[in-house]
């Protein structure tokens, strides 16, 4: 018997039915039911929360996603690939994001290893941690938090061959540190037709924006001067605002919401709590 035959007869029948306030009528997959069926089964959460939206359910993690995703808005998530670039303070914050929100593969790199000034901001920055590679600590706490996630992680930089790492993705995300690769980070994305969601902080401040292929992107002013963040350092406020920004135009795109930030920036500086959207 093929195994989604077999994962599809332990589901049949055990789902509730939730109404929501909007009207909608949801059928939700009890998590203990689908820890119990990859246990018995011997399969990845991945398989098993795969062939409960491929049945019209909904997994209970994504729960309280409701209202802001309809079902249909939900299961797109789970179908959809993020190609991310960095996984230090804007990058393991937003991976730890979109994995909660139900994106179902990610893939991302970074070959840097954590070093005791990245414990002020990086989500994935601790004690035991320290001196280890990023990528080895992002998979495994993100395995405690989604094991759904079908995450690819690979420990290395990438400087020049953008289109081979992110060909296949629905949506580039650019946690990148600097500005140096930004711009072919850009391209890459725009050559392969892929929409690609920027941010960067330093200091007190940040910028955001959803680049379409054509569009300008804030790096096209910025250059390839790293000294700013440099010299403004990177605190984690900052961050926070950033990654919560990219996430919500990340995860708005991938469900077929429309975009907030295409053609424009969002740019902040919270010590001033100064909130603008520009045209680009």
């Amino acid at each position: 018997m093929k195994i989604d035959v077999k994962v599809s007869e332990m589901l049949d029948g055990q789902f509730t039915e939730k109404r929501f306030a909007s009207g909608e009528q949801v059928l939700i997959a009890p998590h203990a039911l689908l820890r119990k069926t990859s246990r018995d089964l011997g399969l990845d959460m991945n398989c098993v929360e795969r062939a409960v939206f491929s049945k019209g359910a909904v997994p209970e993690r994504y729960a309280r996603n409701f209202m802001t995703f309809s079902a249909d808005e939900q299961r797109q998530l789970f179908f959809s690939k993020v190609a991310m670039v960095g996984m230090g303070g804007l990058g393991g914050h937003l991976l730890e994001s979109l994995a909660r929100a139900g994106v179902g593969h990610i893939t991302a790199c970074d070959g840097d290893s954590f070093e005791p000034s990245n414990l002020n901001r990086q989500r994935f920055a601790v004690e035991n941690t320290l001196y280890s590679k990023k990528s080895e600590a992002a998979f495994e706490m993100i395995r405690e938090v989604n094991p759904a996630v079908f995450l690819d992680v690979r420990s290395e930089f990438i400087d020049e061959d953008f289109e081979s790492f992110i060909r296949g993705a629905d949506l580039v995300a650019d946690c990148l540190g600097g500005l140096e690769y930004r711009g072919k980070l850009k391209s890459a994305a725009a050559k392969l037709g892929v929409p690609l969601v920027t941010a960067s902080v330093a200091g007190w401040a940040g910028v955001v924006s959803t680049v379409f292929p054509g569009d300008i992107s804030p790096a096209d002013f910025f250059g390839s001067n790293n000294g700013l963040e440099e010299e403004l350092g990177t605190p984690i406020p900052a961050i926070s605002t950033a990654v919560g920004v990219q996430c919500g135009e990340i995860l708005k795109i991938l469900s077929g919401k429309k975009s907030s930030l295409s053609g424009k920036a969002l740019m902040f500086d919270l010590s001033k709590s100064y909130f603008e959207t520009v045209s680009l």
